[in-house]
């Protein structure tokens, strides 16, 4: 029953409860598992993080998307899924749940392809060895999408209240200062990968253009793979050529029997036209009546 009960409230829980829970539940994971295994975390995830190599990143396409649901170690993971859960009830109160999961998802790819970019084109960058871990980028395009789509809407921080773009003014201006001297180039790199997307997608919705349309689109015919196709509980009768042709012969035939005469019909309907129903004769006004009737 306890089991069932969590499975329940998973499946009615939001998109920002449900990726806080998978990202918890892999942290633990790849915590447990090196400790059971006597290995180090990384081992148990390098197929799944970032690599900066581009031969790597080829051999695991995948690790564009699955670095964003790692972390290594609690305050990583512990201050990302605050971020996540407090931004995220913002961007739930104006859009779709499905919106919410393309902001984050573009904005982890986003983030991930800033990060592998510049490692491979800025010189003092180049030849390191590095790899990308962590929701961060994704956290920080949702952070940044509602600071730009209500920049104006206040919260409260302990004793006065923050618009929303001074709070995202000072977390990207942070991350780039922190670039030369944190140690963490390409994790910062990344957040502002994130965060341009995530500015990006607000301005743009605000024009009336949404840029994620499509990997929506995407979205839906990937689950659609997988939803079992319903059987239709009546059956199909296929009709023999034999019968086809016979009802077609029978429907001919009535045909002809509703309308005996149409050239007749038509030449008193003309009649009628020209001088009235009062120029009938009888005869014509008979035949007439029981063409109507049948």
């Amino acid at each position: 029953m306890a089991v069932n009960n969590i499975t329940y409230q998973f499946k009615t829980a939001n998109i920002v409860i449900k990726l806080i829970v998978i990202n918890v539940l892999l942290f633990l994971f790849a915590t447990l598992g090196s400790w059971i295994f006597k290995t180090q975390a990384g081992v148990l995830m390098e197929w799944f993080v970032l690599p900066v190599e581009p031969g790597a990143l080829v051999i695991q396409i995948w690790s564009i998307l699955t670095y964003s649901f790692l972390h290594f170690d609690f305050w990583h993971i512990f201050w990302n899924m605050l971020v996540l859960y407090w931004f995220g009830q913002y961007v739930l109160n104006l859009f779709t749940e499905k919106r919410f999961l393309t902001i984050y998802l573009l904005g982890a790819l986003c983030g991930g392809l800033l990060f592998v970019l510049s490692y491979n084109v800025f010189p003092v960058l180049s030849g390191s060895l590095a790899y990308l871990i962590g929701a961060s980028a994704a956290v920080r395009a949702i952070m940044i999408f509602i600071a730009a789509y209500t920049p104006n809407a206040e919260v409260r921080i302990i004793f006065f209240n923050v618009k929303l773009w001074q709070i995202g003014v000072f977390v990207v201006l942070s991350d780039l200062i922190q670039i030369p001297t944190s140690g963490n180039a390409g994790g910062l790199i990344a957040h502002l990968g994130g965060a341009i997307f995530g500015y990006v997608y607000a301005m743009q919705l605000k024009k009336g253009n949404d840029i994620g349309a499509w990997f929506e689109k995407m979205m839906d015919g990937f689950v659609n793979l997988f939803k079992a196709q319903k059987k239709s509980p009546l059956k199909t009768v296929h009709k023999s050529k034999t019968y086809a042709k016979s009802t077609k012969k029978t429907t001919s035939l009535k045909k002809q029997v509703k309308n005996p005469n149409q050239q007749q019909i038509d030449s008193i309907l003309d009649k009628i036209s020209k001088s009235g129903y009062d120029s009938l004769t009888k005869e014509e006004k008979d035949f007439l009546f029981k063409a109507g009737k049948e």
